[in-house]
């Protein structure tokens, strides 16, 4: 390769395999916690909105998720049948839909999060060496 080190795509190389071992420990890690690596995805980015409000709309998740609205909709609709999710009317403007984690989503959400504390850190690590 023209102008790339061994080193650098090693390193690259290396960085690959942790994310990939994240997203693998991240789905095992859910599943354990009784919730789908969707929907530990959707708990995650519900309660760390960017607003840090701890909720989002579906036009945020669609955004962050990179999915369709319809994707996201019904995404949101399985969590909410399974008790992870509700939906709150805005008290400033009903026609906007909040995305909140109810306390069983809490519960199941910490214990996946917890579990993962670990994977995190040994990401946090690859991300600094690059």
């Amino acid at each position: 390769m023209q102008g790339k080190s061994t080193d650098e795509v090693r390193r690259a190389a290396a960085f690959r395999v942790a994310l990939r071992e994240f997203a693998r420990e991240s789905e095992h890690v859910a599943r354990k916690a009784r919730l789908t690596p969707q929907r530990y995805l959707l708990l995650l980015l519900v309660k760390g909105a960017e607003d840090g409000t701890g909720r989002a709309t579906i036009s945020e998740l669609c955004r962050r998720l990179h999915l369709a609205q319809s994707t996201v909709t019904e995404l949101v609709n399985r969590a909410a049948e399974a008790g992870l999710v509700r939906r709150r009317a805005s008290a400033n403007d009903r026609r906007v839909v909040y995305v909140e984690v109810t306390g069983e989503g809490d519960r199941r959400f910490a214990d996946a999060f917890e579990a993962l504390a670990g994977e995190r850190r040994t990401l946090r690590k690859f991300i600094t060496k690059l």
